[in-house]
């Protein structure tokens, strides 16, 4: 930078003097030369043709999607670095390598560099993370958290990973180890409970449910721990928020210096209590929670569930709940969201590429639901919810679409991918990465910004009629699925 300063003093020295004797042409060959040298320590990115079918999406009017990549292999979440390189977690259970490296060398938006990486042992399926943070890039397995030094001219990491986190537990279910950063040294990290309901098996009696639950001691929520401090155990980190069953999508936001999550609900309850919720009653509750996390927030799990149509919190069954009974001893949610669809990950957007109402709203990967038999499967979308005042407008968007391939999806094998990882690209695209075949996707913004309203959103408002989208109808004798 200061050699940069000092040519443009040269520039603008040798400009000033020779003025008046120097005609126009060349007045104008310096002022270039200035704009040229400016520009030569800029980064500039070119936004590639979209696809003629988007990818296979359905998005809002002035959106088109390309396919960076269409078989990465099974996949969690990705992050896009500085430079447009891309980093994804594949879930593997076994050997090392878990992490692949991609590059576009000719800027078509499309990888022609593929590198598998990652000296570390990989653990269960459950391995989640990728994010990228003050220079490094952290990744998880089941069980460990790493980073590795990025370095600007290089597409792999150089070096053995650092060990940041280990988690003392075996592998079981929800463990993955999702992250966020609070720009002050702190990382969240999620430990979820590896229950529906803190179930225990007990020889010769069955499954009971203990009270109080165990698994709140050492799981069902999130500790804060150093992010550069190495070889941290759960017990050198503090234990942020409790009450939380699986979460996997987590974010920072830069706004309000807060804590965000999307939370994975219970379920069986008609299963658990037939006599107090219908099979309807178990497709469509509890919900979804979207919730923002003070420091020692309680948000009730085993003992309570959302209920999104009465806007309450609700007793367990297993618990006491003799009947739907309200519960006001949790931390409510800021929005509940609809039952089953998975939310996988959640991130805030900062671009300017998309238009403004996009800015600082929150967008979500619905994994999808498996669970919601004898109804349809529903959730395998993108969605977006606009904020308003630091706050979100309980309005679900149908972002992007078109995952599933099917109409109706009886089970989720039936689905052809499932949005799974978001990432936001140094241009202000939207990456988004599937679970089943590692398809990874780019959404850009190809019109005026300044035109798009409610009418660029009129189609994706009409693909709510779907199945697996739309609430299925209580009285209707629907069923079965044919």
């Amino acid at each position: 930078m200061r050699y940069l300063a000092f040519r443009e003093g040269k520039i603008r020295s040798a400009l000033n003097s020779k003025m008046k004797s120097m005609n126009i042409q060349n007045i104008f060959l310096i002022i270039s030369l200035i704009f040229l040298t400016n520009c030569q320590n800029k980064k500039t990115f070119v936004i590639p043709e979209t696809d003629a079918d988007n990818g296979g999406l359905f998005l809002p009017d002035g959106f088109g999607a390309l396919a960076v990549a269409d078989s990465v292999g099974p996949t969690r979440h990705l992050a896009v670095n500085d430079n447009g390189d891309i980093y994804v977690k594949l879930r593997l259970i076994e050997g090392d390598s878990g992490n692949v490296a991609l590059r576009d060398t000719n800027n078509d938006g499309r990888a022609d560099i593929f590198q598998r990486f990652g000296d570390y042992p990989n653990d269960g399926s459950f391995a989640t993370e990728m994010r990228i943070h003050n220079g490094y890039l952290y990744f998880s397995s089941e069980l460990v958290v790493y980073r590795q030094k990025l370095t600007a001219t290089q597409l792999i990491p150089d070096g053995k990973p650092e060990v940041i986190v280990i988690d003392h537990h075996p592998i079981q279910w929800h463990n993955a180890k999702s992250l966020a950063f609070d720009n002050q040294g702190g990382m969240y990290v999620t430990f979820s409970a590896p229950t529906n309901i803190c179930e225990v098996w007990v020889p010769n009696k069955g499954y009971s449910t203990p009270y109080p639950c165990p698994q709140l001691n050492d799981q069902a929520g999130i500790w804060k721990f150093d992010e550069n401090k190495m070889n941290q155990h759960q017990s050198d980190g503090q234990r942020f928020a409790t009450g939380l069953r699986s979460v996997v999508a987590i974010s920072w936001k830069e706004e309000d210096n807060s804590l965000y999550a999307v939370l994975h609900g219970r379920d069986w309850l008609h299963k658990n209590a037939p006599q107090y919720y219908t099979p309807w009653q178990n497709a469509v509750l509890p919900a979804e929670e979207f919730i923002k996390i003070e420091e020692g927030d309680n948000f009730g799990w085993p003992y309570s569930f959302y209920d999104p149509f009465k806007h309450k919190r609700m007793v367990a069954p297993e618990y006491g709940g003799e009947g739907p009974r309200e519960v006001k001893d949790f931390v409510d949610p800021i929005m509940g969201l609809p039952a089953h669809w998975a939310p996988n990950d959640l991130l805030f957007y900062k671009g300017n590429q998309f238009p403004a109402r996009y800015k600082k709203g929150a967008f979500i990967a619905f994994h999808g639901s498996t669970n919601r038999t004898p109804y349809p499967q529903a959730g395998y979308i993108v969605a977006f919810i606009p904020f308003e005042e630091g706050k979100p407008t309980d309005k679900l968007e149908v972002f992007a679409d078109g995952f599933a391939g099917v109409d109706t999806i009886a089970n989720m094998s039936d689905a052809k991918y499932r949005p799974m990882g978001l990432s936001e690209g140094p241009d202000g695209s939207l990456y988004i990465s599937e679970s089943k075949k590692g398809k990874i996707w780019r959404i850009i913004f190809k019109a005026d910004p300044t035109k798009f309203g409610e009418e660029q959103l009129v189609n994706m408002e009409k693909r709510k009629s779907r199945t697996y989208l739309k609430t299925p109808d209580e009285k209707a004798d629907n069923l079965s699925l044919k």
